[in-house]
């Protein structure tokens, strides 16, 4: 599969919120994906597993697994959504904590939009792999 919709647009030509939009419901779809297959419990319980991960800290720990493993292009792609200007940051995140997230958001956005479908389920599941951070 490359994308859901056979829409036509170059993820090049895309701004970096544009991607971070994409990219936040990817990365959401994807957690939420894996706590099904994983998790057997009520909706409510995979809620609040979904919630901690894609939450700020979450994301910015979880990039820290994988930068290593990033191609020149999406190190640049990460690193627009990281630098790219915010209006406001919740009160609740760290500003680096929020950056790196809109990192991750852009990152998956303009994956997603590649429609290299493998790479986004090979970099999510290094994000996840607790052993990826020991390496």
């Amino acid at each position: 599969m490359d994308r859901i919709l056979a829409d036509s647009c170059n993820p090049r030509e895309l701004s970096t919120a544009s991607l971070a939009f994409v990219g936040d419901a990817v990365y959401s779809l994807m957690v939420r994906e894996h706590l099904c297959c994983t998790c057997r419990s009520g909706a409510d319980v995979l809620h609040k597993r979904a919630v901690e991960q894609v939450r700020c800290a979450a994301q910015s720990e979880a990039i820290r697994r994988v930068l290593d493993m990033l191609t020149e292009e999406e190190h640049a792609v990460f690193n627009r959504g990281r630098n790219a200007h915010t209006s406001h940051v919740p009160k609740n995140a760290a500003v680096a904590d929020y950056r790196a997230a809109t990192g991750v958001e852009t990152l998956f956005g303009y994956i997603y939009m590649c429609g290299r479908i493998e790479r986004l389920r090979e970099l999510f599941d290094a994000m996840n792999d607790p052993q990826q951070s020991e390496e």
